[in-house]
């Protein structure tokens, strides 16, 4: 019996991740996730899916975040009717984060329209909609961890600790011909990874002695110092109190979820003990706020949080819901801090802060993620002078800062190790989930540790290939690639753009008197022709 996988996203980019397996006549996936990124890579989220959503039996979902489970409304509205396999933590967590995501795709598109037809365009509609997000609930089956469950006559699954957020895991299947243990071949999919000694959650766990391997190699080639949580208070301590020392406002883009809880609990601690002064923490995120609510009911299941049962519900912690209470946020002009989603500062209500006070020079913003090519985040990482938002040119005079040690993904020297406790690993590793450089650094790790080159496998996007060969080289599909390879995971035409438009605006600015500006204008124009 055949198998084959197609990698249908999150190949030669972190987002996106969707993994479509063909076995006899069962088709599944593992994780269906939303593109997140340039303009080029987000299209995908609109565009067909590569199969056909009708003839997939079912899904395993190795997490909550939405790069990974974010297209499931969208799979379901195009006739998907199978179930969707995660765990407790999992399904609890989006019963929050999949409306939400909705409502966002929702209003985004509403703002779109509203442009558009300023510009004589037609009407966009959304990916999916708030109560498409709440259907999708009704599909969701919950799984135990490190229990073998039948998904179907000839498959079975276990989920594995991933260490990465509440509820992720591992997903180990086995497969087989004929509903008996013959022919069997055994697939584990990483999902993320999380760091050793991750705040809430022990070290990650799997098994061993696999067929085949698909691993995330996000920090591929990147290595942090191992601190503990004393010191990673610490640093927290000392990035807010030279923020506040600014006197003026602290922004932090963060996920709604494990980031913004991890954080709230720092600041809770830091607080209590007299080091941090007691200013106002808003969480200005709605998902955030339901998604800490979840972390609550879960506390008995959370490591490290000790004595601090209620130390999400902390004086000092002001939940912002309702849009008129976020816009009121603008009215201060220094002395707090202002925890908002989305991390990478692409969507979400951080969007709003970054262009009210990213102009200040007293203003801080503290970057604690990973942050994809072309990003609102990772150009203010980069050190854009000035950034396009909501059509808006704003300069950025704030002060950015960055600190990696909330990270929820292992680094080189963890993903090596994680992978290399899999061994043996019989057949092949595929590397998924990073960056070109990320992906050939843990490539090069891999080899220098045994496994042979020929057996360690990078694949683009809509690259198939049948696990049953002798060899692992990719076969050709019926569908074609929806992106050429160069063009994932890189900046686009709309990014350039940008900066140029910037550039410009700013070498106009610049030229000693409107004569200057005309000629530059007409040189430009000459150019064009």
């Amino acid at each position: 019996m055949t198998l084959e996988i197609q990698f249908c996203g999150a190949a030669g980019t972190v987002t996106g991740s969707c993994f479509w397996l063909r076995h006899g006549k069962s088709q599944f996936l593992v994780d269906c996730g939303m593109f997140q990124g340039s303009k080029t890579l987000k299209s995908l989220n609109y565009e067909d899916f590569p199969f056909k959503p009708s003839e997939i039996d079912y899904v395993l979902l190795t997490h909550a975040h939405i790069d990974h489970s974010g297209l499931i409304p969208r799979l379901i509205r195009q006739g998907f009717t199978g179930p969707v396999y995660a765990t407790k933590g999992t399904r609890d967590l989006l019963t929050y984060m999949l409306p939400d995501s909705g409502h966002i795709q929702e209003m985004e598109v509403r703002y779109l329209n509203r442009r558009r037809s300023q510009r004589a365009h037609g009407p966009l509609t959304p990916i999916y909609t708030h109560r498409d997000g709440e259907k999708a609930l009704d599909s969701f089956r919950a799984v135990p961890y490190e229990q073998w469950y039948q998904v179907a006559p000839n498959a079975r699954v276990r989920f594995w600790n991933a260490g990465h957020i509440l509820g992720a895991a591992s997903i180990e299947l086995e497969l087989n011909s004929d509903g008996v243990n013959t022919e069997k071949q055994r697939l584990l999919f990483s999902g993320d990874i999380g760091p050793d000694h991750k705040l809430f959650h022990p070290d990650p766990d799997g098994p061993e002695g696999l067929d085949y391997v698909i691993c995330e190699s996000t920090y591929g080639g990147r290595n942090r110092t191992d601190i503990s949580a004393e010191e990673r208070r610490d640093r927290l301590f000392k990035e807010v109190k030279e923020a506040l020392e600014q006197e003026g406002v602290l922004l932090i883009p963060s996920f709604a979820v494990e980031r913004t809880q991890e954080l709230l609990a720092d600041l809770a601690i830091l607080i209590n003990q007299g080091a941090l002064p007691q200013v106002p923490v808003f969480l200005d995120s709605p998902l955030a706020i339901r998604a800490t609510k979840v972390f609550a009911a879960h506390a008995e299941n959370l490591e490290d949080i000790g004595d601090h049962g209620a130390i999400f519900s902390h004086p000092a912690f002001h939940f912002t819901e309702s849009v008129d209470q976020s816009k009121a946020i603008s009215r201060y002009s220094g002395g707090i801090i202002v925890i908002a989603a989305s991390g990478m500062c692409d969507a979400g209500r951080i969007r709003h802060h970054l262009k009210h006070f990213l102009s200040n020079k007293k203003t801080t913003v503290l970057i604690v993620g990973y942050q994809a090519p072309g990003t609102l985040g990772r150009l203010l990482l980069e050190g854009a002078a000035a950034v396009r938002i909501q059509g808006s040119d704003i300069q950025v005079k704030a002060r950015i800062r960055s600190v990696d040690f909330y990270s929820g993904h292992a680094d080189g020297d963890s993903l090596l190790a994680w992978i290399k406790t899999r061994f043996p690993i019989k057949r092949g590793l595929f590397l998924v989930h990073g960056e070109q450089a990320g992906l050939a650094a843990l490539k090069d790790a891999v080899i220098d540790s045994g496994l042979t080159a020929n057996r360690v496998v990078i694949p683009a996007l809509d690259d198939s290939y049948d696990l049953t060969a002798g060899d692992l080289k990719p076969i050709k599909t019926k569908t074609p690639r929806r992106i050429a390879p160069e063009a994932v995971g890189n900046p686009d035409w709309h990014n350039r753009l940008a900066a140029f438009s910037l550039d410009l605006r700013r070498q106009l600015e610049a030229a000693p008197d409107d004569k200057a500006r005309e000629k530059l204008l007409v040189e430009l124009a000459k150019s064009l022709t």
